[in-house]
């Protein structure tokens, strides 16, 4: 890499660095992306070079979140239930610490995704598909799961479930909260769903 290419990569960085703390510091709604570079000390113009709009910060460290998640759960010492109680909490916490009008925009894209750029934004569902499809099927391939699994069914069942859940929060203007429910979730449904398939009941 050359010198021109390692200041890009400092200057994107630095962009998105400060773009996540000004967010986090003061509410997706109340950060411009005048005040990201000027914070930074680029111009608004740089901004564009790297980024189409401030969402895709936002959705930059979510997918760096879900990749954690994705990664704690793995490595969790307990049962699959227990695997993917961790990976549902971590879901819904990544959904909700950007806010809710940040939310209220992935629903709008989820909906109608064709406008929306990058596989964070309109394409989240079709990203969260293909990671706890991936999961499902890593479960399968390690004996967690029964071959006989339908993991398709279960993968879409699950996020449907999710969804519904970033859904009724923003529709209840945030009096439903979804990490109290993914708990209910997680305590009602996974064992009994999950059940049948299991190499070795919980």
């Amino acid at each position: 890499m050359n010198k021109r290419q390692l200041e890009a990569q400092e200057t994107r960085r630095k962009i998105y660095e400060t773009g996540c703390r000004l967010i986090e510091e003061k509410g997706f709604q109340n950060v411009s992306v005048e005040d990201i570079t000027k914070a930074c000390g680029v111009a608004k113009g740089t901004f564009y070079v790297y980024f189409k709009r401030k969402e895709e910060i936002v959705f930059e460290c979510c997918s760096e979140w879900f990749k954690e998640v994705d990664r704690m759960a793995r490595e969790h010492k307990g049962d699959l239930v227990e695997k993917l109680t961790v990976y549902f909490k971590g879901f819904m916490e990544g959904v909700t610490c950007g806010g809710i009008e940040l939310c209220r925009q992935w629903v709008r894209e989820v909906i109608d995704p064709k406008e929306a750029p990058g596989e964070m934004c309109g394409g989240k569902y079709p990203y969260d598909l293909k990671h706890l499809r991936v999961f499902f099927s890593d479960a399968v391939k390690e004996g967690l799961l029964k071959k006989s699994t339908p993991v398709e069914e279960l993968v879409r069942l699950f996020l449907c479930q999710l969804y519904g859940m970033m859904t009724c929060w923003c529709m209840s203007d945030a009096e439903f909260v979804p990490e109290e429910w993914v708990e209910r979730l997680a305590k009602v449904q996974l064992a009994a769903l999950l059940g049948p398939y299991l190499t070795k009941k919980p």
